[in-house]
């Protein structure tokens, strides 16, 4: 089954976003995949460029990112509310007059209409939230 995950909890200050990761990387074992990642509210920090957590702490940037090159998963992340925060990607951070950009590639900005289409295009839709 191709799996859809909403994921709105931030990286560090709720549980969400560390369940849907750890849910997304045992699908494989029964035989499933998750074909794409929407971060939605404060989800969308999860693709925050400049995350440095401590060492000793998991490190879910890089661990979305493996997502992404074993699974072929798209991580798509609400363009207002990553706006809002401070997320912006190359064309955003131009678009701004911004001299830098804070959205860590693959993570790709997208709008609610994308959210729709993933609903209906995968089997499965499943929400993570605080």
């Amino acid at each position: 089954m191709n799996y859809a995950l909403l994921v709105l909890g931030g990286p560090y200050s709720q549980q969400a976003a560390h369940s849907a990761l750890r849910f997304a990387m045992a699908l494989p074992q029964r035989g499933h995949r998750v074909g794409t990642v929407f971060f939605y509210h404060e989800g969308v920090y999860n693709a925050a460029r400049l995350m440095t957590p401590p060492r000793d702490e998991p490190h879910l940037l890089n661990h979305w990112r493996e997502l992404h090159d074993q699974q072929q998963t798209q991580l798509f992340v609400c363009v207002a509310s990553a706006l809002r925060r401070g997320l912006l990607d190359t064309r955003e951070a131009q678009r701004h007059d911004m001299n830098i950009h804070t959205l860590e590639p693959p993570f790709e900005l997208t709008g609610l209409g994308q959210l729709i289409e993933i609903g209906l295009s995968h089997d499965r839709f499943l929400t993570f939230a605080p």
